[in-house]
């Protein structure tokens, strides 16, 4: 029964995500804004963008993963993360389920274009991978004194 709500669940899930549409709190049955979510359920690993007036942040979920398997480019506006996640399992032992994504990923983020591929830095701590993008001085607003 449980295995057919699971088939089911998929599958509404497979419907909504062709429609463009999203069952989250005060966007239900409407068209989702491309901020809102990205990829559909599921995606490993999941992401989180958001900016400031001089830079992007880029938060990577990935908890279990050796920073060592981590891959981060940068060209121009680009930013791929891509890496390998490897599950321990003793020998003889044998799997009754598994919940955890393994095996190799790759995602591709646009930035936006003022990003400055130059001052970029990158943390692991606690399973996030915070990868922080400077945007360029000349694009950056400027306050104009008014006399």
């Amino acid at each position: 029964m449980f295995r057919d709500i699971s088939i089911l669940d998929t599958l509404l899930d497979q419907l909504w995500d062709a429609q463009g549409y999203w069952r989250e709190p005060g966007n239900a049955g409407s068209p989702s804004s491309p901020g809102i979510r990205s990829v559909s359920r599921g995606t490993f690993p999941p992401i989180n963008v958001g900016s400031s007036p001089d830079s992007v942040h880029v938060y990577l979920f990935a908890a279990g993963l050796d920073p060592q398997s981590l891959n981060a480019t940068l060209q121009q506006n680009l930013l791929t993360l891509s890496g390998e996640r490897r599950l321990q399992v003793e020998d003889g032992a044998a799997r009754y389920r598994r919940e955890l994504f393994e095996g190799p990923f790759q995602r591709v983020i646009t930035l936006p274009e003022d990003v400055d591929p130059d001052a970029v830095d990158a943390r692991y701590l606690n399973g996030v991978l915070h990868i922080r993008v400077g945007r360029r001085e000349e694009v950056r607003p400027r306050k104009i004194t008014i006399h």
